[in-house]
């Protein structure tokens, strides 16, 4: 009896441990994505998405910024998991933010091209072919996007299902920008946004089950 009295507090601290690092994701994510833009001579946000930080001398910082990011995705859903134990979607939550997760790990480890002038000296234009590398990445990055897209809709039907319109309706939003066709001529900057959704999403999202895990 005393065993397993002690393992729940145990479990639980593990749990929000696991939320934490789900919490942090975006922030540091933003915050090394944005240090970078300003400081990394050539780059345009306007003409360059965030993947294009990982290519050059310097292109290990983002490459570590993204598995960063993906592995706090992965402990949120793991996080969730543990947390989530009734309800709409307690099942496939975890599920769609663990492949969120898994596919920034993969969009990081396999680099997109350089292209359109940057990293210095790149010709100033679009790649003639695109490597296997690069392929992978935009699948990869297709994959989590979408993932977390509908990881969104699963939790607003929960909100719904719960009355709680307001989060219903911001869940939904957000997975309806995330499933946007991107437009060839903002791409970068829609891509941008996306990532300022979908991180924000996450934030919120472990924020949330960290209280909901203090008040059980």
């Amino acid at each position: 009896m005393a065993t397993t009295t002690a393992t729940v507090p145990t479990r639980r601290r593990s749990s929000e441990r696991l939320l934490l690092a789900g919490s942090l994701a975006g922030p540091v994510f933003f915050a090394s994505a944005v240090t970078q833009m300003l400081t990394r001579e050539g780059y345009d946000i306007t003409r360059h998405p965030i993947s294009q930080l990982a290519t050059g001398r310097l292109g290990w910082i983002q490459i570590t910024t993204f598995v960063l990011a993906g592995l706090g995705a992965i402990a949120l859903a793991v996080g969730a998991r543990r947390t989530l134990t009734e309800g709409t979607g307690r099942r496939a939550l975890p599920i769609f933010v663990l492949i969120f997760g898994a596919g920034l790990v993969a969009a990081g480890v396999f680099t997109m091209d350089p292209e359109y002038g940057f990293p210095v000296g790149t010709p100033d234009g679009p790649v003639g072919e695109m490597s296997w590398h690069s392929i992978v990445h935009s699948a990869a990055a297709a994959i989590a996007f979408t993932a977390l897209a509908v990881a969104a809709i699963v939790l607003s039907i929960r909100h719904i299902r719960r009355r709680a319109a307001l989060l219903a309706v911001l869940n939904g939003l957000a997975a309806l920008i995330l499933l946007m066709p991107m437009s060839p001529s903002h791409m970068s900057i829609q891509i941008a946004v996306n990532g300022l959704v979908a991180f924000t999403w996450t934030t919120a999202v472990a924020l949330s089950l960290r209280r909901s895990s203090w008040s059980a």
